[in-house]
């Protein structure tokens, strides 16, 4: 697919990474017209008839009950994206950004907003023109929705504040004379329609499921990698036991394993007369810690799959029955707690794998030289690697802590359950950046205990892995080479990242 069909029901996670990384361009559904239009004439119908609808002829929040006069409603919408534009803190990833704005307009594409079709059609080309705002990261507490970090992008769209636009950085206004869009002009619920919901806490979570699929498969492979440099047992992952507590994700992940090592004559070398009755845990229970994270990733995205195709602001517009109704779909819990969750299973994911890597490193009984060196003294080989992995996942136990439990109320005590969703979809994004790290140091160290293992004391030639272990051993050989003497340990774990995440293997 050359671009992406938004209808406001079909987006995938997928889609919102291809958007959100590769400017994958959007275009609206030609079904989105007829609902977008619907809904606007009610809206209209109902100014002209001064009927009382909040955000529309009523002030916000605590202000609900001050009405708005015909000829204000406009400043109304303005005054709300200008004040509610009070963030902090560092700017957003530009992936986010992009993200957020892309799930904004498949949001409004549902035709429950109230909106012009005019707006629809301007964010689009927005998000084409490659405009990326410049948002801060803090000040949303998650359930009136991000209201604040969407506050700033509309903000850009009116022309104030920055944006990064052709690998620059520049007034909005420039920007949007350069990409020829004239600023964006706000009329009656539009700019409430634009704040209210959970696309930047949805942004996180959507691009955190699709990293941690790709993640899930890349520590299944540096786990076998570890197996085999240890001459661990591949009998825990026998597909007997796995039927007898039959989680998918268990299931899955002892099949790869299977699969990984099927054939390696590494594992045939030891299988008879091998003083060792069952591996660690680290090893042993691959299946069941790497399953339990794999289901959690699967229950993540089915959650923010309904999320990402959801009408999430305030009130609603039902053009068929002609009434709007006030309620709740932009408070951020669904988001909230499936980001808590997938900050768990992610973390642990990278904290079985510093235990592996530590085994490897550690010399006891392994039969590989203490942090696989040849020179151990002189030089201190792959040493100071494990304690990178130890800081990280030490760092991932404090950002695990759930958000979610947490609430502060806010405007007036009107908003008096907040979801925090924003802090968990800030902290799953830090775990999920940590665990490829982690997750790319088991791979160095792997596949230097492997260039060990595989030369056989009896034998003139290097012993083979599986079938799969020995692809992924050769693919990561063609871009970090064996560590024979100490060299620059950051750039061997950027590289081992590298080629993680660019999908090299």
């Amino acid at each position: 697919m050359k671009q992406v069909i938004l209808d406001g029901d079909s987006l995938s996670v997928r889609d919102v990474h291809r958007v959100a990384y590769r400017n994958v361009p959007v275009k609206l559904s030609a079904s989105v017209t007829k609902k977008v239009e619907a809904s606007r004439r009610l809206i209209e119908d109902w100014v002209s008839g001064n009927e009382v609808i909040y955000g529309v002829t009523t002030g916000f929040g605590a202000f609900a009950n001050v009405r708005i006069s015909h000829e204000d409603i406009e400043q109304l919408q303005r005054n709300l994206i200008l004040s509610h534009s009070a963030g902090s803190g560092d700017p957003l990833p530009p992936e986010i950004v992009r993200a957020m704005l892309l799930l904004r307009i498949n949001a409004l594409a549902k035709g429950y907003s109230g909106i012009r079709l005019s707006l629809l059609v301007f964010l689009t080309r927005f998000l084409n023109a490659g405009i990326t705002p410049i948002i801060p990261m803090q000040g949303s507490v998650g359930s009136s929705g991000d209201l604040v970090q969407l506050s700033h992008l509309v903000l850009t769209m009116m022309g104030e504040g920055k944006v990064l636009y052709r690998d620059a950085i520049m007034t909005a206004q420039l920007a949007l004379r350069k990409a020829k869009l004239s600023p964006l002009h706000l009329t009656a619920k539009e700019g409430l329609a634009m704040i209210n919901g959970t696309q930047m806490m949805t942004a996180y979570a959507a691009l955190a499921v699709y990293q941690a699929k790709r993640l899930a498969k890349m520590a299944d492979i540096a786990a076998a990698l570890s197996v085999e440099a240890l001459k661990g047992t591949d009998t825990a992952f026998d597909e007997r036991i796995q039927k007898l507590r039959p989680h998918r994700g268990q299931m899955a992940v002892a099949a790869n394993l299977r699969q990984l090592m099927a054939g390696s004559e590494i594992r045939e070398s030891h299988r008879f007369n091998d003083p060792r009755v069952q591996d660690a845990y680290s090893l042993r229970c691959i299946p069941q810690v790497h399953g339990a994270s794999r289901d959690a990733v699967e229950y993540a995205e089915r959650v923010v799959s309904i999320e990402i195709n959801s009408a999430t602001d305030n009130p609603l517009i039902f053009p068929k029955e002609k009434t709007h109704l006030e309620g709740g779909n932009f408070h951020g819990q669904p988001i909230a707690l499936v980001s808590d969750f997938l900050t768990i299973a992610l973390a642990e994911l990278a904290n079985i794998s510093e235990r592996r890597t530590e085994r490897l490193l550690n010399g006891n009984n392994t039969g590989l030289p203490q942090f696989l060196t040849n020179q151990g003294g002189l030089h201190s080989g792959l040493m100071m690697a494990q304690y990178t992995a130890a800081s990280i996942v030490s760092e991932n136990k404090v950002l695990s802590h759930p958000a979610s439990v947490d609430s502060i109320p806010t405007g007036a005590n009107l908003e008096d359950h907040n979801s925090m969703g924003s802090i968990a979809a800030q902290k799953l994004w830090k775990v999920l950046n940590n665990a490829w790290t982690v997750i790319a140091i088991e791979f160095l160290c792997a596949c230097q205990g492997l260039d060990f293992t595989r030369r056989s004391a009896d034998s003139r030639r290097s012993m083979r892995c599986g079938r799969g272990t020995e692809t992924a051993y050769r693919s990561f050989r063609k871009y970090v080479s064996h560590l024979e003497k100490d060299r620059v340990l950051f750039e061997e774990i950027e590289k081992s990242l590298q080629i993680l995440k660019e999908g090299k293997l």
